[in-house]
């Protein structure tokens, strides 16, 4: 194993003992540090979910040792953390933790009642089961973040790094900096007024007693809810249109909203339920229906800003006007510097031709919120190479301000566990 390799055990070995999913059954202790014991189901639970991650076979020697090495450092940081008065953990911090934890559970076993049969008990006495442990998990990360935050290296610990690690270092792969322009054909507004129409319409037959699952069924434009009442399950702000989300969590339980525009269309919103951070909705999309004349205008104005952008006009100066993608805008149209692998298959097509430098024609864009269309500047595209000093600076002053956070690490680990009381009985 060289160096290099050896650096990035240690830095999976540290992010590994962040993990916790403690099993609170008395079902025999492996390990105790300070008054924390270690069970059995404790370690059994963390070589599940390192042997999936990592995609390992779970009978690999050391495995057992190793995992529950990492544990033992989890709990000495736990100890010094709760000795630490100036970091705190609000009940707000617990709650929306442990929604999070509790929501990608139920996504991934598919319902709150198969979550309640995995943990053998119900979710209200999950929550309280493990409440404690999130806010012990929470304050030894909180802990271990302000140490970390704090150790920075300088330029000549950088070179150094690089001189030690260079022939190991891994290849950067080939990478595009690319801009946009992105524009959504707009739907005309007589055919607006008439779809708002019959929103309200349906609004106003769900007031009078109708039943919104049905109506959702038979009139939603939305094709991954229809079939279940317009159900959008629980979600977090973020999720949505910002439209959509201030109505939604806005209404209170079995509320009904008004209608909502989006870019997407009309929505009639329902509020289910709420639990803590996270809103239970469903909706009826009326999607706006765009004609071909507007896609035609679209499509042309994109090729008047390509032409002018080619005439010299700064594409970033045109971006900030006209892009609809608000959040690249503001930056001027700036998509990244990223590998290739990272970018989407359609822009990865729209730019496969071009040069350093050139405008791509305009293409349809298909996204999770919007369809429209998009012109593409290619600024640079960076060839594969090998890590040097002058092109990669930034991305190796992060790998040895890494590398030197784990050493400090391993040498806290080490000094804690010379003042903390600890005990293997595996």
């Amino acid at each position: 194993m060289n160096k290099f390799q050896t650096f990035l055990l240690i830095l999976i070995l540290s992010v590994y003992a962040s993990y916790s999913t403690a099993q609170q059954v008395v079902d025999g202790i492996v390990a105790v540090v300070g008054k924390e014991p270690i069970l059995l189901s404790d370690l059994n639970s963390q070589i599940e979910l390192y042997t999936f991650t990592n995609r390992i076979d779970p009978k690999t020697p050391g495995l057992k040792e190793q995992v529950l090495d990492a544990l033992i450092n989890e709990k000495l940081i736990l100890a010094k953390a709760q000795d630490d008065t100036m970091i705190t953990v609000s009940e707000d911090e617990v709650n929306s933790e442990l929604n999070s934890q509790i929501a990608q559970r139920v996504q991934q076993l598919g319902s709150e009642k198969r979550v309640e049969e995995a943990f053998g008990m119900p979710m209200s006495k999950l929550r309280r089961e493990y409440r404690e442990g999130m806010r012990k998990q929470i304050l030894a990360a909180k802990w271990w973040e302000a140490k970390k935050i704090l150790i920075t290296v300088s330029r000549r610990e950088v070179e150094d790094f690089y001189s030690q690690f260079k022939d190991s270092l891994p290849r950067v792969p080939e990478e595009l900096e690319l801009y946009h322009i992105f524009m959504i054909p707009k739907t005309s507004g007589s055919t607006k007024i008439q779809l708002k129409q019959t929103a309200q319409q349906i609004l106003d037959s769900i007031k009078a007693g109708g039943d919104f699952a049905e109506f959702a069924r038979r009139y939603s434009d939305d094709a991954g809810t229809k079939s279940s009442g317009g159900d959008l399950g629980f979600v977090r702000r973020g999720e949505f249109f910002s439209e959509f989300e201030e109505a939604v969590f806005s209404l209170k339980d079995n509320q009904l909203s008004d209608v909502v525009e989006t870019p997407l269309g009309f929505h009639l919103i329902q509020l289910l339920e709420r639990r803590g951070e996270q809103v239970h909705p469903r909706h009826i999309l009326f999607k706006f229906k765009r004609d071909a004349s507007e896609t035609d205008s679209t499509i042309a104005f994109l090729k008047i800003l390509k032409d002018s952008a080619s005439h010299g006009t700064n594409f970033s100066d045109l971006a900030k006007r006209h892009s609809e993608d608000k959040e690249s805008a503001l930056m001027g149209g700036f998509l990244g510097q990223l590998p290739v692998t990272q970018f989407d298959k359609n822009i990865l097509d729209a730019t496969k031709d071009l040069k350093a430098g050139d405008i791509s024609d305009p293409v349809e864009v298909v996204a999770e919120k919007n369809r429209g269309y998009q012109i593409i500047y290619l600024k640079k595209r960076i060839a594969e190479h090998s890590m040097s000093l002058d092109d990669d600076w930034n991305r190796l002053e992060m790998l040895a301000t890494s590398y030197r956070r784990n050493l400090e690490y391993q040498n806290w680990i080490k000094k804690l566990r010379s003042e903390i009381y600890w005990d293997v009985r595996l």
